[in-house]
C-alpha cells in the first residue's frame, strides 16, 4: 500500500471508500454471521490506515466511515431494542507508550499537574459478545446485543438461560439499573462441546468468542441453554441511581447484585502501575481459562468521566491496551493427514520453523478439506476464497496461545508449479475409502475393523460392558497386546483375542503368565473370560463392531427388525444409496433406511461399513471365532398383528409414541418410520400428513388410535395429560442421535 504521506487527495478519498467498504464487510462477519475472515490484528491495521488517512485528510471524512460506526446494523431475524444509552466501542492503545500518551491526554484535558492525583482502573478485556440488561424494580424485563451502539438485538429470551445472568437482583439494586458486561466460553467448555460436534460428525467452531456469540444469537432458546455460557460484568448504562461515584464502587456494587465480576480488576494511581499490570495479565493469559485480547483502562472517577465526555465514536476517559498479534510468516512444506481414533481425516500444516508468540512452531491445523480451500462453516468464504497449497508462504497464528494455525497465504508469495491440494479419498493408515459425510464437514476412514489409527479404541469398544463385556481386557492391557511385538500376543483385530490362547500354547517365546502385570491366576481369568464370550447376541455384536451411528440403540433396532447376523448383512452388502433425492435406492436400502428411528444417516454408514473389503474380511475371520446368537423377540404368539409391518403417525391422543411402539413390538410387529409397498397397517392420529398420503396411494391399511385398540383386543390406555405432537421425521435424520450412548 501506498505510504499515507504519499497519498494525493483523489487517492486517498479512494482509499477511505475502500477501506470503509471492506472493514463493513468484516464488521458484517463479526458481529452478525459471527464468522469473522480476518484477524483482530489485521482489523486493527485497516482501523488504524483509516483514522491515519483521515487525519492528514480530514475533509475527506466520509458519511460511513468506520470511525464513526460502533459494530454492524442489527440482524433482521431479531426484534430490535434501542438503548438507552448508547453502547459506543474503546479507542486501541499498541505499545506502553500509547498508554503513557492516553494518561497525558487526560491531565492535559482536565488541567491536571503531575503531581495531581489521578486514579485509573485496569481490567482484562473479554474476547466475547457485548449484552446489555435492563432490570426494573430488581427484575430482568430485556436483553440486547450491542447491535449498532444504539440498536441492539432482542435477545431476552435467550439471555435467560445463561446462569451468570440472575432474573432478579439482589440486596438494594436501584429501581431501573442497566448491567452491561460481556458473554463469553471457557476454553474447556469450548473444547468439550467442540468434541461433540466432532463426534457427532457435525462443524467445529472455529474460537469461543464465534461459539459464544453463535449461542446468543439463537432463534431457539432451547439451544442457547444446552451451551456453556458465561457473563461477566463491567459497566452500565441507564440508571435510576447510580450506586457508587467511581469505577470501582459501582462494579462492587454490581457484584452485590449477583454478578460475577472480573477479580483482576484492580485501581493505580500512575502509568507504571498500570503498564506493570498489563505485562502481568499478558504472561497468565493462557491460564486464564478463557479468552482475552487486551486490558481496559478507565478513569475512576465518575465525576472526571462526566466531564472528559467523549469523541465520536469512543470514550474519552478510557482505552484498550490490545495485546500484540502472535503472528508470523513462513512457508508450508507439505500437508499430512493424521487419522484420530474416531477416523477423521484432520489435515495438518508441516511449517519450516518459527517463532509464534515465544514459542517455535513447526506444525499447524488446517481445520478439514473446506478450510484449505477457503471455505468455512455454513459456506462462509475464507481469506477471500485463497486456498493453501504445498509451497506457499503463510501467516500462523497462535490459537488461544494454544493451537497453531494457518490463518491466510501471501499470494504474491506463492510457487508458480503450486497447484490445489487434493485431500486424500482413502485413509493414508490402513488404504480403506476415506468418506465425507453429507451433514457435516469431517472426513472419517471406513477401516472401522482393521484401521491402525483406530484400532486401540476400537478394541477397547468391542470388550467394553455393553459390548462383548470380557473382563480382564481393561485400557492398559488392550495397548499392551496392541503394542506388543511377539506374534503370540499381538491383538490388532476382534479376532485376534479369540486365537490368544492358541498363540500363546503353541508359543516358545516368554509366555504371558511371566510378564510383569500378568501372572498365572489373571491369565487363567483371562482366557476364561475370553471363553466365555465366544457365544453373544445380535444385539451386542452389531453395538461391538464399532460401525459409526451404530450404538446400543441402534444395534437393537437391527436386531428386532432383521433376527439374524445373515439377514442383516445380506441387506447392508447389497444396499444401493439414492444417487438424488428423488430417488429411494434399491430394496434393501430402503429397508434398512425405513426402519423406525434409522434414517438415512445410519444405513449409509452401515453400507459405507460393508463396502469395505477391509471390514468384511475382518468380520468373517471373527465369525470363524465366535457364534452370534438370532434375536429371538417374546411375542404373543396369538396376536393380530405379529409379523406385520406397523407404521404409527399423526398425534396420539391415548399413548406416547414410544408406547405404542413398543406395545406395538411386543405383540410381534414391526415398527418402521415410513410407508411402503412391504407397510401391512398405518395408524392415522389427527395431523396426519406426508405418511397417510404414501398409505391411501399404495393401498395400505389404515385405521384410527382407537381401531388399533380393536385390532389386537385391549381397552385404551389412558389419556395422556397432552398429546404427543407429530412426528413425520424428515427422511435421513437419525432419532437414536438423541441416544447418549450412541458412539456419533
Amino acid at each position: 500500500m501506498t505510504e499515507i504521506e504519499d497519498l494525493t487527495l483523489d487517492e486517498a478519498a479512494a482509499e477511505l471508500e475502500r477501506l470503509a467498504r471492506e472493514m463493513a464487510e468484516h464488521d458484517r462477519r463479526y458481529y452478525q454471521d459471527d464468522a469473522p475472515e480476518i484477524s483482530d490484528a489485521a482489523y486493527d491495521a485497516l482501523r488504524q490506515r483509516n483514522r491515519a488517512i483521515e487525519e492528514r485528510f480530514p475533509d475527506l471524512v466520509r458519511p460511513d466511515s468506520p470511525s464513526l460506526k460502533v459494530g454492524t446494523e442489527v440482524s433482521e431475524k431479531f426484534a430490535k431494542i434501542t438503548h438507552a444509552l448508547p453502547i459506543l466501542s474503546l479507542d486501541n492503545a499498541f505499545s506502553d507508550a500509547d498508554v503513557e500518551d492516553f494518561a497525558a491526554r487526560l491531565r492535559r484535558f482536565l488541567k491536571l499537574g503531575e503531581e495531581a492525583p489521578l486514579a485509573i482502573t485496569a481490567e482484562p478485556k473479554i474476547d466475547g459478545l457485548s449484552l446489555s440488561l435492563r432490570y426494573e424494580g430488581g427484575k430482568l424485563v430485556s436483553a440486547a446485543t450491542r447491535g449498532d451502539g444504539t440498536t441492539g438485538e432482542d435477545v431476552t429470551r435467550n439471555a435467560r438461560t445463561i446462569k451468570d445472568i440472575p432474573g432478579t437482583l439482589k440486596g438494594d439494586a436501584p429501581d431501573v439499573f442497566e448491567v452491561r458486561g460481556e458473554v463469553y466460553m471457557t476454553h474447556a467448555d469450548f473444547a468439550a462441546m467442540n468434541e461433540r460436534q466432532l463426534a457427532a460428525g457435525k462443524p467445529l467452531f472455529a474460537n469461543p468468542r464465534n461459539a459464544a456469540a453463535g449461542s446468543l444469537r439463537q432463534l431457539d432458546s432451547r439451544i442457547t441453554k444446552s451451551r456453556p455460557l458465561h457473563f461477566f460484568a463491567y459497566a452500565w448504562g441507564e440508571a435510576s441511581v447510580v450506586p457508587g461515584e467511581t469505577q470501582t464502587e459501582v462494579v462492587a456494587a454490581i457484584a452485590r447484585y449477583g454478578f460475577k465480576v472480573n477479580a483482576l480488576m484492580q485501581r493505580f494511581s500512575d502509568v507504571a502501575g498500570l503498564v506493570a499490570h498489563y505485562h502481568a495479565i499478558e504472561e497468565q493469559r493462557s491460564a486464564l481459562g478463557y479468552d482475552i485480547d487486551g486490558v481496559v483502562y478507565k478513569v475512576d472517577d465518575l465525576a472526571l468521566q462526566k466531564r472528559l465526555g467523549f469523541v465520536s465514536r469512543s470514550p474519552r476517559w478510557a482505552i484498550a491496551h490490545k495485546f500484540a498479534a502472535e503472528q508470523a510468516t513462513t512457508v508450508l512444506r507439505d500437508i499430512e493427514i493424521q487419522v484420530g481414533r474416531t477416523g477423521a481425516l484432520t489435515p495438518v500444516a508441516k511449517l519450516a520453523p518459527v517463532t509464534v508468540g515465544g514459542v517455535v512452531v513447526s506444525n499447524a491445523t488446517l481445520h478439514n478439506a473446506d478450510y484449505i480451500k477457503g471455505v468455512g462453516q455454513g459456506g462462509v468464504t475464507l481469506r477471500e476464497g485463497r486456498d493453501i497449497r504445498i509451497g506457499d508462504t503463510v501467516i500462523v497464528q497462535r490459537a488461544g496461545d494454544v493451537i497453531p494455525q494457518v490463518v491466510d497465504v501471501l499470494l504474491d508469495k506463492r510457487p508458480a508449479d503450486a497447484g490445489p491440494y487434493l485431500f486424500p479419498a482413502r485413509c493414508p493408515i490402513c488404504d480403506s475409502h476415506a468418506v465425507r459425510e453429507d451433514d457435516g464437514v469431517v472426513t472419517r476412514c471406513t477401516g472401522g475393523l482393521i484401521c491402525p489409527a483406530q484400532a486401540v479404541e476400537r478394541i477397547r469398544h468391542f470388550v467394553s460392558r455393553n459390548a462383548f463385556d470380557i473382563e480382564g481386557l481393561g485400557e492398559k492391557q488392550v495397548e499392551f497386546f496392541f503394542k506388543a511385538e511377539d506374534d503370540a500376543l499381538q491383538v490388532r483385530s476382534p479376532a485376534d483375542i479369540f486365537t490368544l490362547k492358541e498363540r500363546q500354547s503353541r508359543s516358545t517365546l516368554k509366555k504371558l503368565e511371566n510378564i510383569d502385570g500378568f501372572g498365572p491366576v489373571s491369565v487363567a481369568k483371562l482366557f476364561a473370560a475370553i471363553e466365555e464370550r465366544r457365544t453373544v447376541p445380535l444385539s451386542r455384536f452389531l453395538f461391538a463392531l464399532g460401525i459409526r451411528h451404530v450404538g446400543e440403540t441402534n444395534a437393537k433396532r437391527f436386531a428386532r427388525h432383521y433376527g439374524s447376523l445373515s439377514a442383516f448383512a445380506a441387506d447392508a452388502a447389497t444396499a444401493v444409496l439414492p444417487v438424488e433425492k428423488k430417488d429411494r435406492g434399491n430394496e434393501a436400502w430402503q429397508a434398512m433406511n425405513d426402519i423406525d428411528g434409522i434414517g438415512g444417516v445410519v444405513a449409509e454408514a452401515v453400507v459405507e461399513f460393508f463396502a469395505e473389503a477391509h471390514n468384511r474380511e475382518a468380520l468373517a475371520a471373527l465369525l470363524d471365532q465366535v457364534t452370534v446368537l438370532d434375536e429371538v423377540a417374546v411375542v404373543d404368539a396369538s396376536s393380530p398383528v405379529a409379523g406385520k409391518t406397523v407404521v404409527f403417525t399423526g398425534t396420539l391422543e391415548q399413548m406416547t409414541r414410544d408406547e405404542a411402539k413398543a406395545m406395538a413390538e411386543a405383540l410381534g410387529a414391526k415398527v418402521s418410520g415410513s410407508v411402503s409397498k412391504k407397510t401391512d397397517l398405518v395408524v392415522a392420529g389427527p395431523g396426519a400428513g406426508s405418511k397417510l398420503k404414501q398409505a391411501t396411494t399404495l393401498g395400505v391399511e389404515v385405521i384410527d388410535e382407537a381401531g388399533w385398540f380393536v385390532r389386537i383386543g385391549r381397552d385404551a390406555a389412558p389419556t395422556q395429560t397432552a398429546a404427543e405432537p407429530p412426528s413425520d421425521q424428515a427422511p435421513g435424520v437419525p432419532a437414536a442421535e438423541a441416544d447418549p450412548k450412541d458412539p456419533a
